[in-house]
């Protein structure tokens, strides 16, 4: 018997939050385009992605867009970088393999019922 059985639409909603609050933070400055152009596209695809997630809309897309842009940074850092997964100095990868998974596993599972997929009937 787990404690928390039953609990499982928190535990994604909760994810869902803290996934949606990182990429936001991180996308709405590249919107500015102080870092170039391409990085424009980047911020569009995490604001949006985020916004997604936090409100629990096209969840699974917004997983999979998400893993694509955080393979993008984990391939950036360790092939153009060579920044190490672990690093005193400056953020390692390891930073980005967590939110890589956390989109993967959220594209996997869905929103949960605490969702507007699941007003608008698309999930589960």
């Amino acid at each position: 018997m787990l404690i928390f059985n039953g609990l499982e639409d928190y535990g994604l909603l909760i994810l869902r939050l803290f996934i949606g609050i990182i990429f936001l933070y991180h996308g709405l400055p590249k919107l500015w385009g102080k870092m170039g152009g391409f990085m424009v596209v980047i911020g569009i695809l995490e604001t949006l992605s985020a916004i997604g997630m936090i409100i629990g809309l096209y969840t699974e897309i917004a997983g999979i867009v998400l893993a694509i842009v955080m393979l993008g940074a984990v391939y950036k850092k360790i092939t153009q970088w060579k920044i190490p997964f672990s690093s005193q100095n400056t953020t390692g990868w390891e930073f980005d393999l967590l939110l890589l998974g956390t989109a993967v596993a959220l594209a996997f599972l869905g929103a949960g019922n605490f969702s507007v997929d699941v007003i608008l009937g698309y999930w589960p």
